[in-house]
């Protein structure tokens, strides 16, 4: 799970293995698997960097 903020200064929380892409048209805009658009303040750049940080976390062995 990774937190972004709507538009309006809302945080929430998606489901980073529920994003089907992300594009910025200007506004950064979520579409997870489902077909639900989200749009968010956050760069395109910085969904992404937190989706692959959340990815590492999961993945990562128990016994480091």
């Amino acid at each position: 799970m990774i937190t972004v903020t709507r538009l309006n200064g809302q945080p929430f929380v998606i489901n980073a293995e529920k994003i089907r892409y992300v594009e910025q048209t200007p506004d950064t805009v979520i579409c997870t698997d489902n077909g639900d658009k989200l749009m968010v303040k956050e760069t395109l750049v910085e969904v992404m960097k937190r989706a692959i940080e959340y990815a590492r976390l999961i993945r990562k062995p128990i016994t480091e």
